[in-house]
């Protein structure tokens, strides 16, 4: 049996990689990031994140690929997916989803700190890519980045810290893995 696979998605600026990460240390699992690989294929071409956004709604080869590569790391098993899309297209062989969202404009001042940039253009930058993945979401899979009754865990994570976001997802990891321990048990550990 292959170990538990999770996919978590939020928002830009909504802290999924960071609670990604927490849930990779956590549970022993590897963590695969749809963005980092977009980043790098990005970098490949020599264009900018947003052009290569732009890019992307034009070649759904792209975002393709990209799910490709998370669809096999999920059927592997012992993984947190994270990406922006991840939930969506993951749904159906992953066992749990969660979400992390929190308002824009927190999200804005989160990515000009994390970014240095100003708050405006941090602000204009989310708004565009937003509206990119949604085109894409809707015109390659049929479906709508903004319906999360998808998500088995839906967390807002402000004005909640990040310690407590943490404590709320380690609370319903903690529960599944009391419902489903085999799904755990392959996946290097973690704290009980």
């Amino acid at each position: 049996m292959r170990g538990i696979s999770i996919a978590l998605s939020g928002t830009p600026g909504s802290g999924k990689t960071t609670y990604a990460r927490f849930i990779a240390r956590r549970y022993g699992l590897r963590y695969v990031s749809n963005g980092m690989l977009f980043r790098e294929m990005a970098r490949e071409r020599g264009v900018s994140l947003l052009e290569f956004h732009r890019l992307a709604e034009e070649d759904e080869s792209i975002d393709l690929e990209v799910d490709r590569r998370a669809m096999e790391a999920a059927r592997e098993g012992c993984v947190v997916v994270e990406g922006h899309l991840a939930a969506w297209v993951l749904r159906e062989v992953v066992d749990v989803v969660i979400l992390i969202d929190a308002p824009i404009e927190v999200r804005a001042r989160r990515v000009a700190e994390r970014d240095g940039k100003s708050v405006e253009e941090a602000l204009a930058e989310i708004r565009e890519r937003e509206e990119s993945n949604a085109k894409r979401a809707k015109r390659y899979y049929g479906v709508d980045i903004k319906d999360y009754r998808i998500a088995d865990l839906y967390v807002r994570s402000y004005p909640l810290g990040v310690r407590q976001v943490e404590c709320v997802i380690a609370s319903f990891l903690d529960s599944y893995r009391e419902e489903r321990p085999e799904l755990f048990s392959g996946c290097g550990g973690g704290k009980a």
